[in-house]
């Protein structure tokens, strides 16, 4: 049974640092594009970051470029998302997300995507 478990969430202050983890199991993944999306109250489900199925390209949603990093370990079976200068804005449920075989991560289209963990959450106070 396919399982992602994000984990690493919590409250943080603005301007703080986390970094979020997301363990998947029951198969390896080594060949699927991956990504993190977020959703807060009240919105849809937003793209955030996504790795390719190599992981040598990265894509980042516009209001995070320069302050988040997603990157995957194959041998830990784990992809990360690195989250700094948080801001208040950034508040939401986290979900890691695993895309089609060799598939560069970088559609925004949530269902261009096939596996999903339960999401984390993320709370920035001002």
């Amino acid at each position: 049974q396919v399982q992602l478990v994000e984990s690493g969430g919590g409250l943080v202050q603005a301007g703080g640092s986390l970094r979020l983890s997301c363990a998947t199991s029951g198969r390896t993944f080594i060949t699927n594009a991956m990504a993190w999306f977020r959703q807060a109250p009240g919105k849809e489900r937003e793209f955030v970051a996504g790795v390719s199925w190599r992981g040598d390209n990265t894509f980042y949603e516009d209001s995070v470029k320069g302050r988040f990093t997603i990157s995957r370990d194959d041998a830990k079976n784990t992809m990360y998302l690195q989250m700094n200068s948080l801001k208040p804005e950034d508040t939401a449920v986290y979900y890691c997300a695993v895309g089609g075989r060799y598939h560069s991560g970088s559609s925004y289209n949530p269902s261009d995507y096939i596996y999903w963990g339960q999401g984390t959450h993320v709370t920035v106070s001002s």
